[in-house]
């Protein structure tokens, strides 16, 4: 059974969606929930969920690579066979990195290689693209940028908005990272291409 350790900086949607799915015949259980943030809704929910939490708050750290070598000390704690990135807002240190190798997901809400970064659903909008999505990759010291693992997609409609066209990718990374994960746990890194059939999540709006 895989040890899951996973990270977050918000409300954790995604984690709630990673641990829901680990159970039953799933190959790994969640060990622990780490935010940088105290304030993290996410932290509450993992509670809810009977998951261990901690923080280990960033803006108690004088510098990245203080902050990542106590990150990295509860990590070890834990021993995590892989490490979730879910929601995790850090640039993190080729250092960092290196000392995981090979263990680190994370989910960008963009189809990579395009929009790395931030602001993705904007960008896609302004270039005028006609879908948008998500992709869930390996972490690599250059941002957004390790293998892709795997990949959905939605339509962009003619009159989204950021927010509007972010609530939809959103519902498509909660089916997505745990489809990927359960693959990843049992030694699969083959790009997963998940089609959305789903017509409430393809029509969804802000409101829904």
């Amino acid at each position: 059974m895989k040890r899951i350790a996973i990270l977050i900086s918000g409300g954790g949607s995604n984690m709630v969606a990673l641990a829901r799915d680990m159970v039953g015949d799933h190959p790994a259980r969640p060990v622990l929930v780490i935010s940088n943030t105290p304030d993290a809704g996410g932290l509450t929910k993992a509670q809810d969920l009977g998951i261990d939490t901690d923080v280990v708050n960033h803006r108690e750290f004088a510098d990245r690579t203080s902050f990542e070598t106590a990150l990295t000390e509860r990590l070890e704690q834990a021993a995590p066979d892989i490490i979730c990135h879910a929601g995790f807002m850090r640039i993190l240190t080729p250092a960092y990195v290196d000392h995981w190798t090979g263990r680190l997901l994370n989910i960008h809400p963009s189809l990579l290689p395009k929009y790395p970064g931030l602001n993705t659903h904007a960008r896609a909008l302004d270039a005028g693209d006609t879908k948008a999505g998500c992709t869930v990759h390996e972490v690599t010291a250059e941002l957004d940028a390790g293998p892709i693992l795997g990949q959905a997609s939605v339509p962009i409609h003619p009159d989204d908005t950021p927010k509007e066209l972010a609530a939809r990718v959103l519902k498509v990374e909660h089916k997505l990272y745990p489809a990927v994960l359960r693959r990843f746990a049992l030694g699969d890194r083959s790009t997963l291409h998940l089609p959305v059939r789903d017509e409430t999540i393809i029509n969804a709006r802000i409101s829904d």
